[in-house]
């Protein structure tokens, strides 16, 4: 006499809910494989091509106003010009912000200035020329001091400072955004034989980038 083999209803839910756990570790592992292979690649083409960071130098500064109202409310207006340069072959950068500023011995002496978004291409360059001012903007009571020594040496010292986020651009690919600080120091003629405004320097000045 044949046996026969009956398979209680419980054991066959189990059996069915091993199965549906198999095929899900195996979409869970194929969609990890697959996304860590897009990471591994995009990777390895940002090693291999390894963009350098934007260069920028200022091309002219000059200053039409430099005054203090009292003791320590100064009034400023500083145009500048800007070049900025990709130096890389193959990576596009967007410039998603930028904002730059004046500063003299570690104080502001300007307010913001905003340059609207842009797209450089591979070896591109662009001028950007804008106008940084201040109208009763507080600073150091010593400021009007400081001002009078430079004089006297005959040179100003100002730092142009400018702030934002980039992207770079491979191919259709797009990174995530990056900060980067650029900071310029131009010196300009001051003194006795030469005028209190405006104050002009056209000659370059290479500028420290850090990304």
């Amino acid at each position: 006499m044949s046996q026969i083999h009956e398979k209680s209803p419980q054991h066959c839910a189990k059996k069915k809910l091993i199965n549906i756990n198999k095929h899900h570790k195996r979409l869970i592992y194929t969609f990890t494989t697959f996304i860590i292979s897009i990471l591994l690649l995009i990777l390895v083409v940002w090693f291999i091509l390894h963009p350098a960071k934007p260069e920028f130098v200022l091309k002219e500064a000059d200053i039409y106003r430099l005054g203090l109202l009292g003791s320590h409310l100064l009034n400023s207006s500083i145009q500048i010009t800007l070049l900025s340069k990709n130096p890389n072959q193959k990576v596009g950068i967007y410039y998603d912000e930028i904002h730059v500023y004046a500063s003299y011995k570690g104080q502001r002496i300007t307010l913001d200035s905003s340059i609207p978004p842009f797209y450089q291409e591979h070896k591109d360059s662009d001028l950007l020329s804008m106008v940084l001012v201040a109208n009763g903007l507080p600073v150091d009571p010593f400021f009007g001091y400081e001002i009078g020594r430079d004089q006297i040496a005959g040179r100003l010292e100002l730092s142009l400072k400018s702030n934002g986020q980039l992207r770079w651009k491979v191919g259709t690919w797009v990174s995530g955004r990056y900060m980067f600080i650029v900071n310029c120091v131009v010196v300009l003629p001051f003194g006795s034989s030469a005028p209190a405004v405006p104050l002009t320097s056209k000659q370059g000045a290479h500028c420290l980038t850090t990304v």
